[in-house]
């Protein structure tokens, strides 16, 4: 879609949002075109690692705060808008494959809110993650509270929502915002995913659903569902692909099924 682009090779799609030349502002459209992106990758079986990262020098600096005037200017609207910005992240989440953002430049607000949603955040050394949603008077949504929560812990929580003061990407690893910082986190995280792509995807899809599910808090995994995921897996080819690997001692074939 207009503003998004998506690569797929050696089993990794790379998404990227490209809006350069506003430091990949976050409009309405794009907020929708993630959520249909990532349900779309989640189902294509070419896929098995996804990226997602942004043009230019940036992640994203958030929300498209210029068009608030047309699509978030009273209640109703910043209803629909929260919904549509959680889906986005959501559709990140529950993506049957493990995606990893990328950061460079500035991660702020809306970007930090698609960031969290990644199960990894590989950093630039030169990237600036911040909430600055009090600058605003907006109060951040609760599914994006809970991920910053899970990750940073509730003290640090507190001072990112609270002060809306930007970090730099050693002071985001250090409380657990950022998983690793380097001069080419890109080259890290395609490394990073082509070999997570060689591994069993029902076996990474049945772990990430669990975990995503208890991040989330008290009665967010659905148990019953997640035993049922961990019985397809035992009964699958894959299973018995990687038995008989291991006896064999070669690598396994891994398809999925």
């Amino acid at each position: 879609m207009a503003d998004i682009d998506v690569d797929i090779q050696e089993r990794v799609a790379v998404v990227t949002l490209n809006r350069p030349g506003v430091r990949n502002a976050m409009t309405l459209a794009m907020w929708q075109g993630i959520a249909e992106i990532f349900a779309q990758l989640g189902q294509d079986s070419n896929v098995r690692a996804i990226i997602l990262t942004g043009a230019g020098g940036n992640f994203s600096v958030g929300a498209d705060v210029s068009e608030f005037a047309k699509v978030r200017s009273n209640v109703a609207e910043s209803k629909a808008y929260e919904v549509a910005v959680d889906a986005s992240s959501d559709a990140i989440a529950n993506a049957p494959k493990p995606v990893i953002a990328v950061l460079e430049g500035y991660c702020l607000g809306g970007g930090c809110h698609l960031a969290m949603a990644c199960d990894f955040r590989y950093a630039h050394n030169d990237t600036s993650t911040g909430i600055p949603a009090a600058k605003l008077s907006i109060v951040y949504g609760v599914r994006s509270t809970q991920r910053l929560l899970g990750l940073v812990g509730l003290t640090n929580a507190k001072r990112a929502l609270y002060s809306a003061e930007p970090l730099g990407a050693v002071d985001a690893a250090s409380m657990g915002l950022v998983d690793r910082v380097s001069s080419d986190p890109m080259a890290d995280a395609r490394a990073f995913a082509v070999d997570i792509a060689e591994l069993a995807p029902l076996s990474v899809e049945g772990a990430k659903r669990i975990l995503t599910d208890l991040s989330m808090g008290p009665g967010a995994l659905d148990v019953k569902a997640a035993e049922a995921f961990i019985d397809r897996a035992s009964a699958s080819e894959d299973y018995r692909e990687g038995r008989q690997a291991f006896v064999e001692k070669r690598p396994p074939m891994f398809r999925g099924r």
